[in-house]
């Protein structure tokens, strides 16, 4: 009795496959990684002493659903024209206890514009 073996042929792998997955994977995180914006927002903390005689000071206080300057409340559109760039500046901006993260960041970000200002968030 005699046996019939058939010799197995193995296919060659192919790379091409494993070259395709891997563009795609590269280029699926380097789309995803444009629409992401990376922004930096300079925090500046208030410190005891120093003498702030040349600057005008203005005071801001930022609540939950509200912007007061110098005590009066002002739109959040309408902050950036309340400073006067032609002078030097300093804005203390003090934080209510409704006020969010993502609040600062807008009021900061409108304030940016604004020449001869430098804000410090004190506590």
């Amino acid at each position: 009795m005699a046996l019939e073996t058939r010799k197995i042929r193995r296919r060659r792998l192919s790379m091409t496959s494993l070259i395709d997955v891997i563009f795609l994977l590269l280029l699926f995180f380097m789309l995803t990684s444009t629409f992401s914006k990376y922004a930096e927002i300079e925090l500046t903390t208030a410190a005891a002493g120093g003498s702030q005689a040349q600057r005008s000071i203005r005071f801001i206080k930022l609540e939950r659903d509200r912007i007061l300057i110098d005590g009066t409340e002002v739109a959040p559109d309408a902050v950036a024209a309340r400073f006067d760039g032609r002078t030097d500046q300093l804005a203390l901006i003090s934080l209510g206890s409704g006020a969010t993260a993502q609040q600062l960041i807008d009021l900061l970000t409108a304030l940016e514009p604004v020449s001869r200002l430098s804000t410090q968030v004190i506590g």
